[in-house]
């Protein structure tokens, strides 16, 4: 149970109510993460700057998916698990692809596999790629400038990552389906 309260656009900050207009008009709701970071007008106001330019990348939306799910698992941070789950599987990621991403593996299609490695490996050496990391993305058809990108990324659900597993707001309805737990560690 959590300790930080859920909040609505009535029981936001001031601050933090255009926010939570905007994605009650993008997703139908109000995530709970997002009520949850509200409660920090300088959280979730820094959060939705960072997601709309990550959406307007050059990298496509099943491909950010993809990015937030592995980061979502490489940080071990359930309710984003659940959450990409979900969106990865409405834009096109194959089901399998996206069981292997929540198993710790990877898609086997290769460019979804080039993204996946390469968010990995930026948390899990904390950004410092060594050059043999970023050709083997280079390779799979990306450039220098979409490194910069997938770090734009990684930023960007670090801070739901961690919101998620400090404040662990409970896991709406539509997303139940694709609950996870992270692996005892």
């Amino acid at each position: 149970m959590s300790s930080y309260p859920v909040h609505t656009i009535d029981s936001a900050p001031a601050q933090s109510k255009p926010v939570l207009q905007q994605l009650q008009q993008a997703f139908g709701l109000i995530p709970n993460i997002a009520a949850t970071m509200a409660a920090s007008p300088v959280l979730i106001n820094g959060f939705i700057g960072l997601f709309e330019r990550v959406h307007a990348s050059s990298l496509t939306e099943p491909q950010i998916q993809v990015l937030l799910l592995t980061n979502a698992v490489t940080n071990a941070s359930e309710w984003p698990v659940a959450f990409h789950s979900a969106l990865a599987m409405k834009q096109g990621v194959h089901p399998a692809d996206v069981d292997a991403i929540r198993h710790g593996g990877l898609p086997a299609d290769s460019t979804l596999a080039a993204l996946s490695m390469l968010a990995r490996t930026l948390i899990e050496k904390r950004g410092r790629l060594t050059a043999a990391d970023q050709e083997r993305f280079l390779e799979a058809g990306f450039s220098r400038e979409q490194i910069l990108e997938v770090i734009a990324v990684v930023a960007a659900s670090t801070i739901t990552n961690y919101t998620g597993s400090v404040a662990r707001p409970p896991l709406e309805p539509p997303f139940q389906e694709f609950t996870w737990h992270a692996p005892a560690s």
